[in-house]
């Protein structure tokens, strides 16, 4: 991968961009290994993907939770503590001798998760000057597609001869390097109150909207990754590490689409976040539906992938944007709405393979991709701008506050 060029924005970038690769190391372990871990636990594949709907609803539960420990802890000390988490789950992970430990280290994992993208993604805008705010988001975000780049071939290869081994190598490792490059950084102080969420969501249309679009967008992009490893082994009988290779040769695409992206900004990025999504949701109905060729589907991953990254630093963007004075708090929303959306992108991609195999799979994702665009379309329509939402959360952030008191 390319290096940052050297800049203020560069130790910051590169730190931040370890966390979330191990982040999203930690949550794409179990794809190329899927079909793996099922046979070796004698479960069926459906089964073995609601692991990631453990995890994620783990991991949203703590993003909503986690208000009295921002209010506590500053963001370089929440990061520690997410990446120390992070390491021990995907330990457990490696030795587990049953499927429910397994599980449970999972929760581990998950709970960990969303402390690391909510601190790390808020850290980007808190420990950058403003003009170099968007570059440091930017190579935050890439530290998700980095993991598929480097992690998924590497997960894929060791899959082979151990699942276990893959998850120490990767999601393990990672979190190790990610912890130390962080315990450099001084520590800080908390900036931020943790209350309030529930009232924002409830009086705020700008922030409900964003985190429900959130929600929807990932609960797709999350159940394609979730399954695009099975159905590559299933469809093609692909080895594990055939299906990693291409996993991670998809992920390339992400690339682009965020650094493309990340100039979206007023308006543009308004209608990039009903376009993009109505996009993927034709893109995944074939991908599920039409099955040529491994390096058909693939291609079709790599295309998902570009819009996906385009969409998720547009979609952060805009979410710092509506909550510009509690930044924590946008992204405990986002991580919520990923990690949730692990839950429902596993769910409902279980039942919809159970129910008609992967073009019911497909069907299913492309219905939650479109979906995903209404909210917006409606802020659109009502030509609401996140200046006024901006204002909004302030006076609910002083509503919150005295409650507070």
């Amino acid at each position: 991968m390319t290096p940052l060029a050297p800049n203020r924005a560069s130790p910051i970038g590169l730190t931040l961009f370890l966390c979330l690769f191990a982040g999203q190391a930690a949550v794409i372990a179990i794809t190329p290994l899927l079909a793996e871990v099922a046979s070796d636990f004698d479960v069926s594949t459906a089964t073995a993907g609601q692991l990631r709907s453990v995890s994620g609803f783990a991991a949203g539960l703590a993003a909503v939770a986690m208000g009295s420990l921002v209010s506590r802890v500053g963001l370089r000390d929440l990061l520690v503590l997410g990446l120390g988490i992070l390491a021990a789950g995907s330990l457990l992970s490696a030795a587990a001798p049953t499927f429910a430990v397994l599980v449970a280290a999972q929760v581990a994992v998950g709970a960990a998760l969303a402390v690391v993208l909510s601190g790390g993604v808020a850290a980007a805008a808190a420990w950058s000057a403003d003009a170099e705010r968007a570059r440091v988001l930017s190579w935050t975000l890439v530290g998700q597609p980095g993991a598929w780049i480097v992690g998924m071939p590497v997960i894929g290869v060791l899959g082979g001869a151990s699942w276990r081994l893959a998850w120490l190598a990767v999601p393990f490792a990672a979190s190790l390097l990610a912890l130390l490059a962080v315990a450099t950084r001084p520590a800080d102080q908390p900036t931020e109150s943790g209350t309030g969420t529930l009232q924002l969501l409830r009086q705020n249309r700008a922030v409900a909207g964003w985190a429900l679009g959130e929600l929807l967008a990932f609960s797709a992009w999350a159940g394609t990754l979730v399954f695009a490893g099975a159905l590559f082994v299933e469809s093609y009988d692909a080895s594990p590490a055939a299906a990693g290779l291409v996993l991670g040769l998809a992920a390339v695409a992400y690339l682009p689409g965020n650094f493309l992206a990340r100039r979206w900004t007023g308006a543009a990025g308004r209608l990039a976040l009903v376009v993009l999504p109505i996009v993927s949701a034709g893109l995944v109905a074939v991908f599920g539906g039409y099955r040529p060729a491994l390096w058909a589907s693939g291609l079709l991953l790599g295309l998902l992938a570009f819009a996906g990254g385009a969409r998720t630093i547009v979609g952060s963007a805009y979410g710092l944007e509506v909550c510009a004075r509690r930044r924590v708090l946008a992204m405990r929303l986002r991580a919520a709405a990923s990690q949730f959306g692990y839950l429902v992108g596993a769910v409902a991609g279980g039942v919809a393979l159970a129910a008609g195999g992967y073009g019911a799979l497909g069907l299913a994702f492309a219905a939650l991709f479109a979906l995903a665009a209404f909210p917006h379309i409606l802020a659109l329509v009502r030509g609401s701008a996140p200046p006024v939402a901006q204002a909004a959360d302030d006076e609910l952030l002083q509503v919150a506050e005295i409650a507070a008191c």
